[in-house]
């Protein structure tokens, strides 16, 4: 009789898998695979949109989940190393929900700096006529209290810290065009 073994790390990973598979993201603004209305879009940058954040929804944390953070990032953007449109990170893990509008944070909640040099909500800005990007709206639950970030910190910083300290992630990506 022969025993295969099955490798730890491939174990954990499969364990980490199944829990983080219940780790979900809603919106009642946003959906997955949707397009984003005037509402999301940036105001300048040749945009003409509202700006407003979406409303975030989350549920179903891992155990020892110490603080959330969201992300709103564009893969697609041609930059060579994407867009970043909005960081909030040292969300306490009581909340479970970010009104529309991101003018009501969580006591301690910081907004990082977007990649238009402002530490606030970003609005989606594709460059006219080209393909639609994907818009990829991230919570993340972190092992951490607080990131040891403040309002000047880049997206491709917290993002670096964020991959540090993940438990599991959810992700609703929409899409934009114009």
């Amino acid at each position: 009789m022969k025993i295969k073994l099955i490798p730890f790390a491939l174990c954990l990973s499969v364990s980490l898998a199944s829990h983080a598979a219940d780790f979900a993201l809603t919106s009642r603004d946003i959906a997955n695979d949707r397009p984003l209305t005037k509402r999301e879009v940036f105001n300048g940058f040749g945009c003409e949109g509202a700006n407003i954040s979406p409303e975030l929804s989350w549920s179903n944390a891992p155990a020892g989940t110490k603080s959330f953070a969201v992300t709103v990032y564009d893969p697609d953007a041609s930059t060579g190393s994407g867009w970043w449109h909005w960081t909030v990170f040292n969300i306490p893990p009581s909340i479970k929900r970010l009104p529309s509008g991101g003018d009501h944070l969580p006591v301690g909640a910081i907004q990082g700096r977007t990649d238009y040099g402002r530490s606030e909500y970003g609005g989606v800005c594709p460059p006219l006529g080209d393909k639609p990007h994907h818009y990829q709206f991230t919570v993340w639950a972190l092992k951490v209290e607080k990131l040891a970030l403040d309002a000047q910190a880049s997206g491709a910083l917290v993002g670096y810290m964020l991959n540090a300290n993940v438990l599991a992630k959810a992700t609703l990506t929409a899409n934009y065009s114009r």
